[in-house]
């Protein structure tokens, strides 16, 4: 069982690792123009965070657990949320202006 065990920490980890080679590595090949809109709209793709946290919750044995779960989803709702007000705040730089005209004063 000891085997076991650790190799899927060993596993774990060598995915873990992975994933953060690849991150770094695409991240680091984008342009620094394009890093405002490709932040803001994968933001919101940590939904799928948000539902792994809860599964993390409701399975959650202990009081450890449950704590871990409840971080993991306020910080991926947050996220969530984040990624929604960089895009609307994004897409507004490139709205119309909505001046009005000043009033016209009447002639006498």
């Amino acid at each position: 069982m000891i085997t076991a065990t650790s190799m899927t920490f060993i596993v774990a980890l060598y995915i873990f690792m992975l994933a953060a080679f690849t991150g770094y590595v695409v991240i680091s090949r984008v342009p620094s123009i394009l890093h405002t809109p490709l932040m803001s709209g994968s933001n919101f793709i940590h939904g799928i965070v948000v539902v792994g946290a809860l599964d993390a919750l409701f399975n959650a044995t202990s009081i450890f657990g449950q704590i871990v779960g409840f971080i993991g989803v306020f910080l991926g709702a947050g996220n969530v949320m984040g990624g929604y007000v960089v895009t609307d705040r994004m897409l507004a730089m490139f709205r119309p202006s909505q001046k009005t005209a000043p009033p016209k004063k009447e002639q006498q």
